[in-house]
């Protein structure tokens, strides 16, 4: 996508000579109340905009979109109320809420060329946000792509704090949220465009852009190294399994933190094949590979003092007469053996290699991403990740991914479990033999390759890093690029933090 440029507003409201103006509003008892910032608009309808608002229906609801015709009140041609839903008690609204009240106006009003957003006033991070990623279109693969699009966005200041502070969050929220895009875009490529090899180019491209040190393992070189896991999933397809590795080194590095995500490129389940109805879904199944390429870019934009290196599976699961078997017994990197029990576990597979590769970097903390397991969409919802790992990391990374609006839960890993994924032939299985925990049963799984002692946290975004819904707040159909901002609010805290 091509995000619109923002800029803080150095025009008064009532004088902007834009398409749009747009003002918050919360719910309160009788209808919409007007949100701080929107003085200037009110002013310039006589004090009636709540008034002219409610005549029209408008509540304040989260997600509400109402447009006004100025009539010659103002130089703007529309006033946009959008909707900031229920204040607190102090009559506060979260950043969430004007993340998603800025998106919802953005995606309304992508047929106008130049906004001014007053939603800033409240919250500038993030306004920036909920603006860039409901302004976002992917449409390079429709004829008429060349619609119209959002192009500019001014922002009324907060009142608070300086020009030099507020240029500086308006740089850093720009920057999360079109790292958020790029893994959209990547999740949004579909399958025969974007495929292990491709992948591996793309990362590679965006990583020599942000000046990172990459290392791509081709397929001669995963066998040479013993990486079994990615080999076997990856053998079934003619389009054969690469490793991308991404270091970004800040100045001043106090703590060095490993990222990996999972990149299957298309999930047919292999033999253990997947039922035919959304089976196209499965193109997003790289959603935790883009996440974490997305992120090791944006640290290095974002020049976090630390040591940041993604290591990135990507493999094709098909079936074939070269792919893999329910029975087989591959060799991980790293020298433990797993049975195979199901195809369709095979994100596992790929992670084990990969987290083993990443712990040799000796790490102080590890962060792991992927669309892992059907059974999490099924225990938290479509937009819940689930958070697995070490306690105290774990509890940590669930924290910050809630405070950023993304969702996050702490999950256990029920020691009972372990014994589920005994194998008769291997050192484990890849599943267990019932249903019961699966989502749990997969962290247990990947925490048999963690080093004892490494704080680590596994998410699983298999429902929230794609919605297969209607368009709400900023999320738009398809890639959400959950968990982007998670994993930059992680690394910004471990900067800070230790």
């Amino acid at each position: 996508m091509t995000a619109p440029k923002l800029a803080l507003a150095t025009t008064p409201v009532a004088q902007a000579p834009v398409d749009a103006i747009v003002v918050g509003t919360v719910q309160n008892g009788s209808g919409a109340a007007l949100a701080p910032g929107a003085a200037a608009v009110d002013e310039a309808f006589g004090g009636t905009l709540a008034e002219v608002l409610a005549a029209l229906g408008a509540t304040g609801k989260a997600d509400e979109v109402v447009k006004i015709p100025t009539l010659g009140k103002l130089k703007a041609r529309l006033v946009v109320a959008a909707g900031l839903g229920k204040p607190a008690a102090d009559g506060s609204v979260t950043p969430e809420q004007v993340r998603r009240a800025a998106g919802a106006a953005a995606r309304a009003l992508t047929a106008s060329k130049h906004i001014v957003s007053t939603l800033s006033t409240v919250d500038l991070q993030a306004t920036v946000e909920g603006t860039v990623l409901g302004a976002y279109a992917f449409s390079g693969y429709k004829s008429d792509a060349a619609g119209a699009e959002l192009a500019k966005v001014d922002l009324t200041a907060p009142e608070d704090g300086s020009t030099k502070e507020h240029r500086a969050t308006l740089k850093a929220a720009t920057a999360i949220a079109e790292a958020v895009a790029t893994a959209r875009d990547l999740v949004n490529t579909p399958p025969n465009d974007l495929y292990p090899a491709s992948f591996a180019e793309r990362a590679v491209a965006l990583a020599k852009e942000a000046g990172l040190e990459v290392e791509v393992l081709d397929e001669k070189a995963l066998r040479k190294a013993g990486f079994g896991g990615i080999l076997g999933v990856g053998g079934g397809s003619t389009r054969l399994p690469r490793l991308v590795r991404i270091t970004y080194k800040g100045a001043k590095a106090r703590k060095k933190v490993a990222l990996v995500g999972k990149g299957i490129t298309f999930d047919t389940g292999g033999i253990s094949i997947k039922p035919a109805p959304n089976m196209e879904v499965m193109s997003s199944d790289m959603g935790g590979a883009a996440a974490v390429i997305a992120a090791v870019v944006l640290a290095a934009k974002l020049k976090y003092p630390l040591q940041v290196t993604a290591t990135v599976p990507m493999a094709e699961n098909m079936p074939s007469g070269d792919a893999y078997r329910p029975g087989d017994v591959l060799t991980m990197y790293g020298g433990k053996t797993v049975e195979v029990l199901n195809t369709d576990a095979e994100g596992r597979l790929i992670l084990s290699d990969a987290i083993v590769r990443a712990a040799e970097d000796n790490p102080d903390y590890l962060i792991e991403t992927s669309t892992l397991t059907g059974a999490q969409p099924i225990a938290l919802g479509n937009r819940t990740a689930g958070v697995m790992g070490s306690d105290e990391f774990r509890d940590r990374v669930a924290e910050i991914a809630r405070a950023t609006g993304e969702g996050g839960w702490a999950m256990p890993l029920p020691e009972e479990l372990r014994a589920d994924l005994d194998s008769r032939l291997a050192d484990l299985a890849n599943v267990t033999g019932h249903r019961w925990g699966g989502m749990l049963a997969a962290g247990i799984f990947l925490r048999e390759f963690v080093p004892d002692g490494l704080p680590w946290a596994h998410i699983d975004i298999a429902g929230p890093s794609y919605n297969v819904g209607g368009p709400y707040g900023y999320t738009h159909k398809g890639a959400t690029g959950v968990p982007v901002r998670t994993i930059a609010a992680v690394l910004a805290d471990i900067a800070e933090n230790g």
